[in-house]
């Protein structure tokens, strides 16, 4: 029984310095591609303005946000890697650089950039390395997309008053230049809508998106007057 147990503890040891090793290799990527890279803006569509997150499954993040007052849609799909058209299949095996990304069209007379990014770090484990809940691998990893340097700059303020709370280094995320977004495939918009019954949904979807609408009730379009 003492061999299993320091067995054990020797695979978690392992397993906590794989992590501890690939956030510090984010990071390292984090700084070279904000230095060399620079973001790309997208322009306003018919008075909406784009926002572009990953934070694990996108099933999960693209219904978080379409419950959200003045998000118009969310869609599901590829950002933050170095090949082209990447599929479902060819991200999921960590080779692309893709992580599972949503995009989002919102209103900004509604809700703000700033208001998006507090759904964002308001909706996940902000201190899990390359995955969210069961998910692992670099391909759900959560990046946080700036577009502008103003952008930037309520992306680092946020990240730095939850460091000051949980420690400098906690946050997973990285923060990234936007530069393309790749749409998903068809079966997977509105994923979590036309798929109510799916083992994941009911597990993983749902218990995440009613822990953010407890959290954040204010902003829901549920709760809109009318």
């Amino acid at each position: 029984m003492k061999k299993y147990a320091v067995l054990f503890l020797s695979v978690i040891l392992l397993s906590f310095q794989a992590s501890c090793q690939s956030n510090d290799r984010n990071k390292k990527e984090e700084a070279k591609l904000q230095k060399e890279v620079k973001p790309v803006q997208v322009p306003a569509k018919d008075g909406y303005e784009f926002a572009y997150f990953a934070s694990g499954c996108f099933w999960c993040v693209e219904a978080i946000y379409e419950s959200v007052k003045g998000v118009k849609e969310s869609i599901s799909g590829y950002s933050g890697g170095h090949t082209d058209n990447p599929t479902y299949e060819a991200s999921n095996t960590g080779l692309t650089g893709h992580a599972e990304a949503v995009e989002i069209m919102y209103d900004p007379k509604v809700v703000s950039f700033a208001t998006l990014v507090n759904v964002y770090f308001g909706s996940q484990n902000i201190t899990q390395v390359n995955g969210q809940g069961p998910d692992h691998g670099s391909q759900y990893r959560s990046i946080i997309f700036y577009q502008n340097e103003a952008q930037k700059k309520i992306i680092d303020e946020k990240i730095a008053a939850l460091e000051k709370e949980l420690g400098k280094g906690k946050v997973a995320a990285q923060v990234l230049p936007f530069q393309k977004f790749w749409v998903g495939e068809g079966y997977h918009q509105n994923f979590e809508k036309l798929n109510p019954t799916h083992p994941y949904i009911q597990n993983v979807s749902i218990p995440r998106l009613n822990r953010f609408k407890y959290k954040f009730p204010e902003l829901l379009k549920e709760n809109e007057e009318h």
